[in-house]
């Protein structure tokens, strides 16, 4: 009798190879197809893929179908953003759950039949993965949105009275038209934000001029089209102003008395808001020798917001302030923000404060939250207080060295030394700082200088935050947690491949923890590949965000953490405190009962509008430094590769931290293979590498101040032109423009 062929069971990186070389997900069904799998085996199959699944390196779809994490579905909502060079649609996946940038979409050339889109219509569209795990084709089934209503752009009228508006963002590249009597006589180069008109010319869409905001370019411009851009609420509804105007001093009541500490506030000269002040001094109790005692009290925005009222309901909406070079965008009106939620000194404020006990360690040994009045006995500056501490003090700070500066840097050492033991993702990112003058034009761009008054506050901060998420929990009331989940395996695997490179090993079959990233950041300090091997780790991390159920803060090391220091300028921070009343009853302003049951959908409600404001400030920055450099289109300038693509290199300048596009096309003449392991593109012909990281000499070659982006050229790197065709054939009439040819040709 013939023995039935043994099939050896795939590995799992065959399964994976497999489920990524499809254009879909696959269900076992296939997989056991295309493995020839029969009887027992399938049971062996459903435990890889179990265990795939909690590595995180599949995810599990509808009907128990199987796809890389990020893979989208057969059939899904998608929103048109623009159009490539080529002309053909581009557009984006809706409530996308993946890690990183999503795939790229195209829109599938029209049919007869199917439906006609274009740039800002939401669309139910057939999915078809193309090319690799990231390109994507889709095809229309129906519109289920219409274009956003408006467009903010750059107004250029036509001879023949009609116009056109160039949007400000980078994800529209379609123009629209502008017909006649609808321009509201904007000039030629005006900002103006736009109706869209339903309908279309041409393929372009009508719009008609509601606002003329002065020329592109002129004095604070550039944080307009960042706010419009990104649709970011700027205005106050009536209700709200009317509440914050109304607003004035919180009685004692049975507030904790806490005026006689002496509390100071610590932030940037440019800071515009100051809700948060700090106080320490050895602890007394001599049983803790060598300890502090310790002091964060935080504005009581909770006494004046209430859950339900017209503040709420816009604090809500907006989800948190939003910072500009030369403005802010806050949450609450002007009357609290700088009013009565801002601790200036020597003015009494409510607060919500906590005091804490730590011994000569660091660590925390007991905490205390109260609601009080305070009174701030100075505003001071990082620099001041640094200053102070390393023996130049001025007249502001001199008085306050021996019995407020000092313990605070006491108290601070002993923080420091337990987040050492403890394990802190040490990623210290230059941040870019634009000074702008009276009249609004860009003077410098320069690095944040980053002092130890900086950190001294950071980890006053944190362990105010820490104490927070810890009483709620004790006292069961919700929390809107701070989460931070460890890096996906995928990215995991990436890292280790890239860091073997290296000669550089990341810890494996263990817990992960910050400590195994900070020994390899120690490793190449101080080497040419210190940058690099930064910018890889910083990419490979999860993104943090807010959310009721608790996972830890990997990046802090933490098992618990909670926003509690800033709820003038973030929603969450609000809920904290709500709750903190309700749980340790506290008066007025709690936490209403019902409200445990919208905590996840405020956590996400919230955690969009942070991002929203993360993107808004990086695009003025980036728009405010394109315009400080726009006069020296031509100029060389020194910087470093900060992102590495298949279209080309991202180069960051150094001094301003501007960044640009090095595009593909204009690198030295050969065929570049992206490497996306090694974060470089290789030549194929010559092998010649660019890599992340590495510093590269480019020269200015555009710098558009309408989208705040910008191209650069490599240094001498000129690159021949190509032929425009091949030869004509022997014999061959040369082609006349607007001659018809042959059908099939």
């Amino acid at each position: 009798m013939k023995k039935p062929k043994i099939v050896p069971i795939p590995s799992k990186q065959e399964i994976l190879d497999f489920i990524r070389s499809q254009p879909g997900r696959v269900g076992k069904r296939e997989l056991a197809r295309a493995f020839n799998l029969r009887g027992s085996d399938k049971i062996d199959l459903k435990a890889i893929l179990k265990e795939l699944e909690r590595e995180g390196a599949v995810e599990r779809g509808q009907k128990r179908r199987f796809a890389s994490p990020g893979t989208l579905p057969d059939v899904g909502v998608v929103e048109i953003i623009g159009t490539d060079a080529d002309g053909e649609l581009l557009a984006r996946p809706l409530n996308y759950e993946g890690e990183g940038r999503p795939p790229r979409i195209f829109m599938a050339p029209f049919r007869p039949g199917e439906a006609a889109v274009g740039v800002g219509d939401r669309v139910l569209a057939k999915l078809k993965r193309i090319r690799g795990e990231d390109v994507y084709e889709a095809r229309a089934i129906r519109i289920i949105g219409e274009a956003r209503a408006r467009v903010l752009g750059v107004f250029e009228p036509n001879p023949d009275g009609t116009g056109r508006i160039r949007p400000t963002s980078r994800k529209e590249k379609a123009e629209y038209m502008v017909p006649r009597g609808e321009s509201l006589d904007a000039k030629a180069g005006e900002l103006v934000l736009a109706d869209i008109m339903p309908g279309r010319l041409y393929g372009l869409r009508s719009a008609s001029v509601k606002e003329r905001m002065g020329l592109l370019g002129a004095p604070r411009s550039v944080s307009l089209v960042a706010i419009h851009t990104n649709d970011i609420p700027f205005e106050f509804p009536e209700a709200a102003l009317k509440q914050a105007a109304a607003e004035g001093p919180a009685p004692l009541g049975d507030r904790t008395d806490l005026r006689s500490i002496p509390l100071v506030t610590i932030d940037g000269e440019d800071a515009r808001d100051f809700d948060d002040a700090v106080f320490a001094e050895p602890d007394p109790d001599p049983k803790n020798a060598g300890g502090w005692h310790c002091m964060v009290a935080i504005a009581d925005v909770s006494w004046y917001v209430r859950p339900g009222d017209a503040l709420d309901k816009e604090a809500f909406k907006r989800g948190n302030s939003v910072y500009f070079p030369d403005r802010v965008v806050p949450m609450l009106p002007e009357e609290l923000s700088n009013g009565w939620c801002s601790l200036k000194p020597d003015e009494d404020r409510p607060c919500m404060a906590v005091h804490f006990w730590l011994d000569a360690l660091g660590n925390k040994l007991r905490h205390r939250f109260v609601r009080g009045m305070m009174r701030s006995v100075a505003r001071l500056t990082y620099t001041q207080v640094q200053a102070a501490k390393d023996g130049t003090p001025d007249e502001k700070t001199a008085p306050l060295l021996p019995n407020v500066i000092e313990p605070l840097y006491g108290a601070w050492a002993a923080l420091f030394r337990e987040r050492k033991e403890r394990g802190v993702l040490e990623l210290d990112i230059p941040e870019r700082k634009v000074i702008i003058t009276p009249e609004g034009k860009v003077e410098s761009i320069t690095e944040r200088e980053r002092f130890d008054s900086h950190r001294l506050i950071e980890d006053f901060m944190i362990m105010a935050n820490v104490c927070a998420a810890e009483t709620l929990e004790k006292v069961h009331k919700p929390c809107m947690y701070r989460i931070h989940d460890l890096p996906s395996q995928e990215k995991l695997e990436g890292l280790r491949e890239f860091l073997s490179s290296l000669d550089l090993k990341l810890a494996k079959g263990q817990v992960l923890r910050p400590a195994h990233f900070n020994r390899i950041l120690e490793a190449v300090a101080d080497t040419a590949n210190s940058h690099l091997v930064s910018e890889v780790i910083l990419r490979s991390q999860a993104q943090a965000q807010y959310s009721p159920e608790n996972i830890g803060h990997f990046g802090l090391g933490l098992a618990r953490y909670a926003h509690f220091t800033s709820p003038i300028r973030r929603y969450a921070d609000l809920l904290v405190h709500r709750a903190l009343i309700a749980g340790l009853h506290l008066g007025e302003g709690a936490l209403p009962a019902d409200a445990v049951a919208e905590f996840a959908e405020w956590g996400e409600h919230i955690s969009v509008t942070e991002r929203r404001a993360a993107v808004a400030e990086r695009e003025a920055v980036d728009r405010y430094v394109t315009a400080f450099l726009s006069d020296r289109v031509g100029a060389s300038f020194s910087g470093k590769v900060s992102g590495v693509t298949r279209f080309g290199l991202f180069v960051t300048l150094d001094g301003t931290g501007a960044d640009g596009l090095v595009p593909i096309s204009t690198l030295p003449e050969d065929f570049y293979v992206h490497d996306e392991v090694h974060h470089c593109l290789v030549g194929k012909r010559t092998r010649k590498t660019f890599q992340l990281g590495q510093k590269l000499e480019v020269v200015l070659a555009e710098a558009n101040t309408l989208t705040g982006s910008m191209v650069f050229k490599l240094e001498g790197g000129e690159r021949p032109p190509r032929p425009s065709s091949r030869p004509p054939r022997p014999g061959a009439k040369p082609f006349r423009p607007g001659a018809k040819r042959h059908k099939g040709r």
